[in-house]
């Protein structure tokens, strides 16, 4: 007996009354790793499902999506689908047609985080402007951590390390599980009400489930209300809590925290010292300065002093009598040679220069000056000068030029 032969097409058909057929599978819900996500133009999502060991093709339509998902669906995600498992005939193949895609666990945990990080920034609870300046030389800090454990050992060795003189506050709480978040609430209202310069939160790092209530909203709104600078140290480099934003400053580990929180001693001492050392430059340069200002404005006042004035004049009557005498002398000399010269030529005017060279002068007995022969008479007494003396004589004969030519 001869059996009996199907089409390609029968035997999908076939297949698929037999999925349709079978109640498990028209309701069923897989989880699973998304991989291989491709959006379609036309909104359908096309993506495979696995675990270890197998995985299944999936496909959801675009009617389904606005309803059955939620949020963006990516590679590497763990998810829950609910749908029914069918084949496609054309291709002969069976995959799961989704209904409903939600994160499975982990997943929703993240998808939380993100909701609530983005409604804060939003209201503006992780602006930098809001920021409080940490204190750089504080006196007493509060810490928020478990009573045990790696953390409050490692702020502790730390704090005692960097600077033995600040006090550390510890307010325990519980840093996981349930209550948690109200727990470290309470320390940040406890120590902010207490008068503690600076807060610190924190815990060792774990996985997202062990850090979620430094991811509570009560405890962000807490940091943002308290008047006193919170640092935030949860977890490891790699984890950021909503508490790291909005905290006034985010430290990678509660060591690196009470490293932010606590000035190094050995610093603050140097800093102390270069702080005299340019204050005592600093008060050297202003001295100078005003010494410098002293010394102009005692020449300024000694300028206007009386005494420096009358000095001056003196000085300035000195010079002028120098240069009066100085004139003087010059002007005599001027006068002299002058003078000099008008002896000389007075004394070749003068009779008695004349006499020298043989002249004489004529007088009569009455010492009148003869200037004529007519003025005197034979037998006058006459006087004739010359240059050593005088002669007395007697007119004996006169005669006239006009005789003597005869």
């Amino acid at each position: 007996m001869k059996s009996k032969v199907f089409s390609v097409t029968q035997i999908n058909t076939y297949i698929k009354r037999m999925f349709q057929s079978d109640y498990a599978l028209r309701r069923i819900s897989i989880k699973g790793q998304v991989s291989n996500c491709k959006y379609h133009s036309s909104g359908h999502i096309y993506f495979s499902l696995k675990d270890e060991e197998s995985q299944i093709s999936c496909v959801m339509f675009a009617s389904a999506r606005y309803n059955g998902l939620q949020f963006e669906l990516e590679d590497g995600q763990e998810v829950i689908v609910d749908g029914n498992v069918s084949v496609y005939e054309r291709g002969g193949s069976y995959q799961l047609y989704a209904q409903e895609i939600r994160l499975n666990g982990i997943g929703e945990l993240y998808v939380a985080y993100e909701m609530l990080k983005q409604k804060l920034y939003e209201e503006g609870l992780f602006d930098h402007e809001i920021k409080k300046p940490i204190p750089k030389n504080p006196k007493k800090i509060g810490v928020v951590t478990a009573r045990t454990g790696a953390a409050i050992h490692d702020i502790i060795s730390t704090a005692k390390r960097r600077n033995p003189y600040v006090q550390l506050v510890l307010y325990p709480a519980k840093v996981q599980g349930e209550g948690a978040s109200d727990t470290i609430v309470s320390g940040i209202r406890t120590l902010d009400q207490y008068g503690v310069d600076t807060i610190i939160i924190g815990r060792g790092g774990g996985s997202i489930e062990d850090l979620w209530a430094f991811n509570e909203e009560n405890v962000a709104r807490a940091i943002y209300e308290a008047k006193t600078p919170i640092i935030s140290g949860t977890g490891h480099e790699v984890d950021t809590t909503i508490a790291d934003y909005a905290a006034d400053l985010r430290a990678a580990t509660p060591t690196a925290a009470c490293e932010l929180a606590v000035p190094d001693i050995t610093e603050v001492m140097e800093g102390i010292a270069n702080r005299e050392y340019t204050m005592a430059a600093l008060l050297k340069q202003i001295i100078r300065r005003y010494q410098m200002k002293l010394q102009k404005y005692q020449i300024t006042i000694a300028n206007y002093d009386p005494r420096f004035q009358l000095q001056e004049q003196k000085m300035r009557l000195s010079e002028l009598e120098e240069q009066i005498q100085q004139v003087m002398k010059n002007k005599m000399t001027g006068y002299k040679h002058k003078l000099e010269l008008y002896a000389k030529e007075l004394h070749g005017l003068s009779p008695t220069a004349k006499l020298i060279n043989g002249f004489g002068y004529l007088e009569d007995q009455n010492g009148e000056p003869v200037t004529s022969v007519h003025k005197v008479k034979e037998g006058d007494q006459i006087s004739l000068t010359i240059s050593d003396g005088t002669i007395l004589a007697m007119a004996k004969q006169i005669r006239t030029m006009d005789e003597k030519g005869k």
